[in-house]
């Protein structure tokens, strides 16, 4: 019989491939940027984002924090190498207007983590209190992207249509929710827990709103462009535009 801590690594291995596919998912957007050498109406938002949330988590998961959690600082710190790549494309085809300002909340963003760093490792002194800390932090970031999907669902209620809402995509943010909801319940650990099970509250409700309104939508041609994706843990919600 498996033991607990071998299925937990087998489904932190599936959340690892499955993340690691979302993290991708922006790829065609920059790969545009490149060829076209400007950022255009592209915000980078998203990105610095994810960045942020993938500090923390990397961060919680290192054994002086919280032990045994390897897999948890692999896919983020894929991540947050994937999200810098992209952050140093839109820094070299934006504009200076848009760099200077998306520098400014980099810089906060890394100060306020060397913050959070210094604090928990010199202030708490035992793995329940670094973990509860840095754990809260990750469930308030990662809960509110896991959120913004909404706005797409909004839309999609008001139009009856879900052309703004890929299927794939809401199916793989739906099945990454999950993994990493079981991950965080083999050995359970409500920090991953919270903002993973939203995510997969929220996949889930996508799917059925695709589902309701997939005959309702008009059949016409549209020049997609694939959505920015922000990860928690080993994942997140997607927002997605469309470029008419």
């Amino acid at each position: 019989m498996i033991s607990p801590d071998a299925a937990r690594n087998v489904v932190g291995i599936i959340g690892n491939v499955i993340s690691f596919g979302l993290f991708l998912s922006p790829a065609p957007t920059f790969w545009r940027i490149l060829k076209a050498r400007d950022v255009e109406e592209f915000k980078p938002d998203p990105y610095l984002a994810t960045l942020l949330n993938c500090m923390l988590w990397v961060f919680y998961g290192i054994p002086v924090v919280h032990p045994n959690s390897i897999l948890v600082v692999t896919i983020n710190g894929i991540g947050l190498v994937i999200e810098a790549i992209y952050l140093t494309i839109f820094f070299i085809y934006s504009d200076g207007k848009k760099r200077k300002k998306a520098f400014a909340i980099l810089a906060v963003e890394i100060l306020f983590v060397v913050a959070v760093v210094l604090g928990v490792i010199l202030g708490a002194h035992t793995h329940e209190k670094r973990s509860m800390i840095v754990g809260i932090l990750c469930v308030i970031f990662g809960s509110m992207m896991y959120a913004s999907p909404l706005t797409i669902m909004g839309k999609v209620i008001k139009t009856k249509s879900v052309e703004y809402m890929p299927f794939l995509l809401s199916l793989v943010s739906f099945l990454n929710g999950c993994c990493w909801t079981a991950y965080a319940l083999i050995r359970f650990d409500l920090y991953v827990t919270i903002p993973n099970a939203l995510g997969a509250f929220f996949g889930l409700i996508q799917l059925i709103l695709y589902f309701w309104y997939y005959k309702s939508t008009p059949k016409k041609e549209k020049n997609v462009e694939l959505p920015t994706v922000s990860r928690n843990v080993g994942g997140g919600n997607v927002t997605v535009s469309v470029e008419r």
